[in-house]
């Protein structure tokens, strides 16, 4: 279920930090690790859930990678959820 990957991925406090500063802007690693201090290689694991989850897109520029928070991990959380709704809404959830 992909709404799973995107539950798991937001259920981490520091990713869920990463996604809405990646939402305000695109940020290379570099900025991320600067504002959130864990090391290098920790956001970098924390980007790879996120992108595996489709909730972050990483663009290349010259030498700098740019990641980008994308609307596609989030509408399927949002399908998912609102068919959960109008199942309590029916009385069948």
């Amino acid at each position: 279920m992909a709404c799973q990957a995107v539950l798991l991925a937001l259920a981490d406090p520091t990713r869920r930090r990463l996604f809405e500063r990646l939402r305000r802007r695109p940020h290379t690693v570099g900025e991320l690790v600067r504002a959130q201090a864990p090391s290098q290689p920790a956001i970098s694991q924390h980007l790879k859930v996120l992108r595996d989850a489709r909730l972050v897109t990483v663009r290349p520029e010259g030498t700098r990678r740019y990641y980008q928070a994308t609307p596609e991990g989030l509408r399927g959380l949002r399908a998912w959820l609102d068919g959960r709704r109008d199942d309590v809404l029916a009385g069948t959830g």
